[in-house]
């Protein structure tokens, strides 16, 4: 392997083995921790595999806990010649999940984590169990509040910012939890996005919610279609402006099956409560009917 990581993760408090997977678009981690049935776990925005680790940590004792970096996140390569859009990066999760060969998967997504997840489930729906999706969407944006952060953050002041000072990580990611991320936390995100180039993506994803309409109405309408009947778990921080409840009402509307966790959370929920998070998601995947017997329509 040809790709250097921009730094090195302090073990205590990321304490998994490094894994490399040569995709279409280049070098990406990934972690791969215990056995069991697998859980898919994907990240948004400006973040990585390590905002899963206290979920992880809990359940990689009864689960096979996968986590991915995107193209230009986290320890991955950023490709001068890569698009930074969801497809992209869906395109991406996909190739890892048909290299692993994961059967009887479980995909968890929050932020844009989730409709790159749900990309993924649809199109490889004969692998899925179950879904966790917390503070996240999957169709176009329509809220005058989503839409103005979309034009706003879309800007080039904005993107200026983004690029040069590192604005997410900075300045949006302490605003977006309940109880604040002390600084070694904050240091393995910064570290993640240490340079103009590595911060592409980051900037990339809020020009995303507008360029990408076209691709969340497909994805919409085939949620709708291919997934309404998969058991599904929604963990979701009660004090997310970005992502209030009325977007965890639509996903109850969608789905048949689903199991709703409220938490004293921002949007970032991973942070704020890894270990009631974990301790549903065991509780909800215990509750299911034998893998392989998803209920019929």
């Amino acid at each position: 392997m040809s790709h250097v990581p921009p730094f090195t993760p302090d073990r205590r408090l990321f304490p998994f083995e490094s894994r490399w997977f040569d995709s279409s678009a280049g070098t990406v981690h990934y972690i791969d921790e215990g056995v069991g049935d697998p859980i898919l776990f994907l990240h948004g925005n400006p973040t990585w595999s390590f905002l899963y680790r206290g979920i992880i940590i809990r359940l990689k004792k009864r689960f096979r806990c996968i986590a991915i970096d995107y193209p230009g996140f986290g320890l991955s390569e950023a490709p001068d010649n890569y698009g930074y859009a969801p497809a992209d990066h869906a395109g991406v999760v996909r190739e890892l999940v048909k290299h692993l060969d994961l059967q009887n998967l479980t995909i968890m997504g929050q932020d844009w984590g989730g409709p790159i997840g749900l990309r993924v489930a649809v199109d490889e729906t004969t692998r899925l169990r179950a879904l966790v999706m917390g503070n996240t969407w999957y169709w176009p944006i329509d809220t005058l509040m989503s839409k103005t952060f979309a034009y706003i953050m879309s800007s080039t002041p904005l993107q200026s910012q983004i690029l040069r000072r590192n604005l997410f990580v900075e300045k949006i990611m302490p605003m977006m939890v309940k109880y604040p991320l002390a600084d070694e936390v904050m240091h393995h995100y910064r570290e993640a996005l240490s340079t103009p180039t590595r911060r592409v993506g980051a900037a990339e994803f809020p020009r995303q919610l507008i360029e990408s309409t076209l691709w969340l109405g497909d994805l919409m309408d085939e949620v709708r279609d291919r997934l309404l009947n998969v058991p599904i778990l929604l963990p979701w921080g009660l004090h997310d402006l970005t992502f209030p409840q009325p977007y965890l009402e639509r996903f109850r509307e969608d789905f048949k099956v689903s199991q709703v966790l409220r938490l004293d959370a921002k949007h970032y929920i991973q942070e704020d409560a890894p270990g009631e998070i974990a301790e549903a998601m065991q509780g909800f995947l215990d509750g299911l009917p034998p893998t392989g017997s998803l209920p019929s329509a």
